[in-house]
């Protein structure tokens, strides 16, 4: 298996104190866990002037249709709840968080053709979201940004 430089997401927000936080998102894996989708990764960044390293997981708690998305296939819309942590007394409660991912095809975008195509193959019936699960992580791991 090839080894590559985990990408991070960059995540601003503010603690329930009015304290600004600044970091990232890295090592992102998702998991099905009794038929709901979860995000699990490593949130990093400075609250003040302390350092936040720290694990989490969330569950995501929504995921769009492939026809949301009028001129393009809705690949991923990730609503993730809120998430506190509490490391040694500091407590850091990040408001929610939105990734919205969407392919456009058409002529040249081989990317957004691939994708929109794919997203057509959970139409079918029965539960999907082990397979949601399976191309997320390949998504994330395509953006570098997988654990």
């Amino acid at each position: 298996m090839e080894s590559h430089d985990t990408a991070t997401v960059p995540v601003v927000g503010e603690l329930a104190d009015g304290t600004a936080f600044e970091g990232t998102l890295s090592n992102l894996t998702a998991t099905a866990v009794d038929g709901v989708v979860n995000l699990s990764g490593t949130l990093t960044g400075m609250a003040g002037d302390t350092e936040i390293t720290q694990d989490f997981t969330a569950p995501i708690t929504e995921l769009a249709t492939p026809d949301s998305q009028p001129g393009g296939c809705q690949i991923l819309f990730l609503d993730l709840g809120p998430i506190f942590l509490d490391v040694l007394g500091l407590q850091v409660d990040l408001s929610p968080i939105e990734l919205d991912i969407t392919a456009v095809p058409g002529a040249g975008n081989l990317l957004g053709n691939l994708l929109c195509a794919v997203v057509g193959l959970f139409d079918s019936p029965g539960n999907p979201v082990n397979a949601i699960t399976n191309l997320l992580n390949r998504i994330l791991d395509g953006l570098g940004l997988a654990a």
